[in-house]
């Protein structure tokens, strides 16, 4: 049964139709060619031509399709068609029009094999499964073997009782045939239509971008919904031991929550921002996320022993540099918060010169704080929006304070 699957598999049977696609394809090429061709060696007839007009204009015909391949678009038709009929895994070729000289010279001799082969095969395929038929019958008719058909060929003679086998080879022979060219473009089809370096480079940046975008979405959820988180907790924390005590603080209550209600509020309005991006909405409902001009209540939600200073006119700074300059002092809030609970933390922003400089200082704890090796998720993430804006950002302790400090061109 393997020799038959071979042949007349599933496989095979789509291979043969892909080449009877090429040579669909190089029917106007090759009808070019027999009008160039048929006035040089006399032939009037488009379809009537000698053997010689057919080759010839066979000959015309792939350099004119080989010419028309080199155009951008011809990849990703050769590609689909090669994908759903050649059995060749899809990862293997090149997605988009041809870019580049070496690209357009690989699809330009993938289409010309394609359709030079697909011309030879289609051709064969409809010529000789009639033949072969008719040859099979010599042996039962003898109106046939005295046709002009017949006669002509030679058909009328003594080997006709051995006609119904030497068909079948014929047929079979045009089986194994069409299975062995298919085969043939198969093998070349990766090489030929798979990605050219250009490709894989474009590739690797489409995927580098990907990435840096899942890390935006991810540092954004982790600065806004972190914050929150712990600004909360910690306000709560701090009215439920108020409530607890001998003598109750209304008046401190009230403010812990009114600073967690202006938290949820605002976080509720970052994550829909946050949202919008995971939509790929370029408008998202709540404008470009919170900037500078949100400090003064991000600060005041995290709690009354924050301290702000600003030196210099924050409505100067550029919009994007705003935007990272918030999330690094909102990320430096939930460290204090989650390292140092309690403690006070002094926020400064100096916007007087040609960088932004954040610093902001904390006591350090009487008991160290516990940190992963890679140093934690929120100062990567302070660094690398420092990073992505042509800037520095450090942390560490510093004259008996913890302190963070970011430095941003502007």
């Amino acid at each position: 049964m393997r020799p038959v699957a071979v042949l007349f598999g599933q496989r095979a049977r789509l291979r043969w139709l892909h080449l009877i696609l090429g040579g669909a394809l190089f029917m106007p090429f090759w009808m070019v060619g027999t009008l160039v061709m048929g006035p040089l060696l006399g032939s009037g007839g488009l379809f009537g031509g000698s053997l010689g007009v057919q080759f010839g204009a066979y000959a015309v015909g792939l350099p004119l399709a080989a010419v028309v391949a080199l155009f951008p678009l011809a990849r990703p038709m050769s590609v689909a068609a090669a994908r759903a009929l050649c059995g060749v895994a899809a990862d293997r070729f090149a997605d988009g029009p041809a870019r580049g000289r070496e690209a357009r010279v690989r699809t330009a001799g993938w289409f010309t094999l394609h359709l030079g082969a697909g011309a030879l095969i289609s051709g064969a395929t409809l010529a000789l499964p009639p033949f072969a038929v008719a040859v099979m019958a010599l042996p039962f008719s003898p109106g046939l073997r005295k046709s002009e058909l017949g006669r002509y060929w030679g058909l009328d003679r003594a080997w006709i009782w051995a006609a119904v086998p030497e068909g079948l080879l014929m047929l079979l022979g045009l089986a194994a045939v069409a299975a062995a060219t298919g085969a043939l473009l198969a093998r070349q089809a990766p090489r030929l239509l798979g990605p050219s370096p250009a490709d894989r480079l474009a590739a690797a940046e489409r995927r580098a971008a990907e990435a840096e975008s899942r890390n935006r979405l991810a540092r954004e959820l982790h600065d806004s919904v972190g914050h929150a988180l712990s600004a909360v907790t910690l306000q709560a924390g701090a009215a439920r031991r108020v409530l607890d005590g001998d003598k109750a603080d209304l008046e401190f209550v009230q403010e812990a929550l009114t600073a967690i209600e202006e938290t949820t509020r605002r976080t509720v309005g970052e994550l829909d921002w946050v949202l919008g991006l995971l939509r790929n909405d370029d408008t998202p409902e709540h404008g470009p996320g919170p900037g500078l001009d949100a400090l003064e209540a991000l600060v005041r939600g995290a709690g009354p022993r924050v301290a702000l200073t600003v030196d210099g006119a924050l409505g100067s700074v550029p919009e994007a540099l705003s935007r990272e300059a918030y999330r690094i002092v909102q990320e430096g809030l939930t460290n204090a918060a989650r390292h140092a609970g309690g403690a006070p933390v002094t926020v400064r922003l100096d916007a007087r010169t040609e960088e932004l400089e954040i610093t902001m200082e904390n006591p350090l704890p009487d008991r160290p704080p516990v940190t992963r090796p890679d140093g934690g998720r929120g100062l990567r993430g302070i660094a690398e929006r420092a990073r992505l804006l042509g800037g520095t950002a450090e942390a560490g302790p510093a004259d008996g304070a913890w302190r963070l400090t970011a430095r941003i061109p502007r």
